[in-house]
């Protein structure tokens, strides 16, 4: 092999290495933003869309206090939809706001069309807080809020049926998550509740 096949080798090895060198740093440094924007990442950064049409950004509603909750009309459970519309009247003026997200992902029990379903919430219950279309709330197609409410508190935390609920700070941080079983009536539901509507 002549001197200048081996420098020439030599050569192109060592411009690879820089090149493999230089692809891992900006793979490296290009994840870092993503992880951190996750890691930043509030209630207010996520959308809906209105039941009765229109973006529904949760950020109209930054500095108060969120209860997001996935709804069905025909569970067991829907006669929470009296008990929902109770605390959004008893605590709204304080700055709560309860957030319905109908979802057929349990049982089948919210198959009805998103007119039918606000004509059934509001004939059944008279309610009149916020109301999105339907969403998947479970699994990698969840809706965004959802993933990233399971990615922030944990698997055991996400929805696993109908009238989960996710309580969020005026800061736009998730609090806690309360099962199916705990009614929005619940002494523990209302202390946390009452407790991230004072803190200002």
């Amino acid at each position: 092999m002549s001197e200048r096949t081996s420098t020439t080798g030599t050569t192109l090895r060592t411009r690879l290495a820089s090149a493999l060198a230089l692809t891992l740093l900006w793979a490296t440094t290009s994840a870092l933003p993503a992880v951190a924007d996750s890691a930043k990442a509030r209630a207010y950064d996520f959308n809906f869309e209105a039941i009765e049409g229109g973006r529904m950004p949760l950020a109209q509603w930054r500095g108060k206090v969120l209860l997001v909750v996935n709804t069905a009309s025909f569970c067991g459970f829907t006669p929470q939809y009296e008990g929902l519309q109770a605390l959004w009247q008893r605590y709204e003026a304080k700055g709560l706001v309860v957030v319905g997200v109908p979802s057929n992902d349990f049982g089948a029990q919210e198959p009805k069309s998103e007119a039918e379903i606000l004509g059934f919430c509001k004939g059944a219950y008279n309610v009149s807080f916020p109301l999105t279309t339907k969403q998947t709330v479970s699994g990698p197609r969840a809706h965004p809020f959802y993933r990233w409410a399971a990615d922030t508190l944990g698997a055991t935390a996400a929805p696993t049926w109908n009238f989960h609920k996710y309580l969020v700070g005026r800061d736009g941080r998730l609090i806690t998550a309360f099962g199916t079983r705990v009614t929005p009536q619940a002494p523990e539901l209302i202390k946390a509740v009452e407790a991230a509507l004072a803190n200002n």
